[in-house]
């Protein structure tokens, strides 16, 4: 799920991605297997035959602003792209491959660029870093309100919503819908007023913005500080598969610190549990002010 974690904009052009680029001043560096490319290290692309003004190795570092783009692992990047870029670069590969499919190539390539340059990690203005906060705390806030059974239900509500909205379209456009698929259109205000009711109840919708709003508001103002040590004691290492799967491995699991610490209790701590508590927190809060304030009129 780390998608949910990243700010998505799409552009409908090359020309207008390119556009937006210049105005905001970033460098432009395209992954590239040609003659023009330079290798993506310290060595080539401190390269004076490279035609870069970095300096010597030593005193290497990123540019400021800096967008790396990648194409398909069959052709590359475009022409277009090509030919815009400041730089163009390839990452050294060792053994038989000779490309990369667009995932991996890409976090290779990202973790290489933070390994040249440390200084990058965390290089962000404090308000860019607040409304990153702010939005993805809430994202995180609402995704673990639901149940799995609600999950599922939210899902097949979602779902059904969209169908009716293709048999409308169809219905629209003067073509005909079979018996079962009216009779399901007939329903779809009933399974909007569902899903609409299911989001309002678990705070997720329209009056429950400001429930979110206070509930991570702390978080947002002074947030926990962030990990830098992936390790983890044993104890707080949890296996995070089914009892099917478990149980399926179990023989070749047998004492390793994730299986022996697996707890599916309510008692189990978790993020859900965390974030469900503190909405009811705010929530109840929220109805002691409504009622302070009703007594007060």
């Amino acid at each position: 799920n780390a998608n949910d974690w990243l700010s998505v904009r799409e552009f409908p052009t090359t020309a207008e991605c390119l556009k937006e680029l210049r105005k905001t001043g970033h460098e432009l560096w395209v992954t590239d297997l040609s003659q023009q490319a330079v290798c993506l290290t310290r060595e080539g692309l401190t390269d004076e035959s490279a035609g870069s003004d970095k300096g010597n190795a030593e005193s290497f570092a990123l540019p400021p602003k800096l967008a790396i783009v990648f194409g398909t692992e069959a052709v590359g990047c475009s022409e277009e792209m090509l030919e815009a870029a400041d730089k163009r670069v390839y990452l050294p590969l060792r053994g038989f491959a000779d490309s990369l499919n667009i995932g991996v190539a890409t976090a290779l390539v990202l973790h290489q660029l933070f390994t040249l340059d440390p200084t990058v990690s965390g290089d962000m203005p404090d308000e860019e870093r607040r409304r990153l906060r702010e939005k993805w705390f809430t994202q995180l806030c609402k995704q673990r309100l639901l149940t799995n059974k609600q999950k599922k239900q939210r899902t097949r509500l979602q779902l059904l919503i969209q169908q009716c909205e293709k048999h409308q379209k169809r219905l629209d456009n003067n073509q005909c819908l079979q018996p079962a698929e009216m009779e399901k259109l007939k329903k779809h205000e009933q399974y909007k007023n569902e899903l609409d009711e299911l989001e309002r109840a678990t705070h997720m919708k329209n009056d429950g913005d400001d429930v979110l709003s206070r509930a991570i508001r702390d978080l947002v103002d002074d947030p926990p500080s962030p990990l830098t040590d992936l390790r983890r004691a044993d104890t707080h290492r949890v296996c995070y598969v089914g009892k099917n799967t478990k149980q399926k491995h179990q023989s070749h699991w047998k004492n390793m610190a994730a299986v022996t610490n697996y707890d599916t209790s309510a008692q189990h701590s978790s993020t859900s549990k965390y974030f469900r508590d503190r909405v009811q927190a705010a929530s109840s809060a929220g109805l002691d002010e409504g009622e302070q304030a009703q007594i007060l009129s």
